[in-house]
């Protein structure tokens, strides 16, 4: 990994920000640490930023607020860790912009490869094409270069996370996928727990893209097999 990548660590216990500042330091990232919200979103605006793992339970500004706050400027990587483990916990962690959860306690080794993993698709989204390519599927645009959609010609601000998602289905317009195959193909780590992640990202997809959500006319699910974006 480029030693020019940072992540900020939050989390209101010194401890395991300190560790994670040593795996991290490891993998050659760069580390900024905060204790609260608060000074989450100080960093944030002071320093470039290019992933942050968020503890949710954290004085002045809980983590999910603070991710709500991140997701208002920023289409940064997020990774939650908690120490709350049941999948409405995760659900809602991923509702509020993150793009993974990680329970405490946790393997520091399998959270460093969710963190490279998510590095690689980000720093991927930025990276530089020599040919320009836009896909189109009815009112929906998206430059592969500029990494850019357009919904009726307005401009749709979508994560990273969901960036990928989109662009996987538009290259493949009418083609149903799995949840697994695009967790895979996205994530670029085996389906362990596809089903709720996908589907969190693809409800939020829909509130961006679609004029009803609940009857979407893009984004579709194909009950029993997958999701596919239709072509027109």
């Amino acid at each position: 990994m480029n030693n020019t990548l940072s992540v900020l660590v939050c989390d209101d216990d010194k401890a395991i920000v300190d560790a994670l500042e040593i795996y991290l330091k490891q993998e050659n990232f760069h580390v900024c640490k905060a204790y609260t919200g608060l000074q989450a979103l100080k960093v944030l605006s002071d320093q470039k930023i290019h992933l942050v793992l968020l503890d949710i339970m954290m004085p002045e500004l809980d983590g999910l607020a603070t991710a709500l706050k991140i997701r208002e400027e920023h289409n940064i990587p997020m990774i939650i860790l908690s120490a709350k483990s049941e999948d409405t916990d995760k659900i809602i962690g991923l509702n509020f912009g993150a793009d993974d959860y990680v329970t405490k306690p946790f393997n520091p080794l399998e959270l460093m490869a969710r963190v490279k993993s998510q590095m690689r698709r980000y720093t991927a989204l930025g990276s530089i094409n020599l040919k320009s390519s836009i896909l189109k599927t009815g009112g929906l645009e998206l430059d592969t270069e500029a990494k850019e959609l357009l919904v009726d010609g307005v401009m749709v601000k979508l994560t990273a996370t969901e960036y990928g998602i989109v662009e996987f289905l538009m290259k493949n317009k009418g083609h149903v996928f799995p949840i697994e195959q695009i967790y895979e193909h996205v994530w670029n780590e085996p389906s362990f727990s596809a089903v709720n992640t996908v589907s969190v990202h693809i409800r939020r997809i829909r509130e961006k893209i679609e004029i009803n959500p609940k009857e979407p006319k893009y984004l579709k699910v194909v009950w029993g097999i997958g999701y596919k974006i239709d072509k027109y």
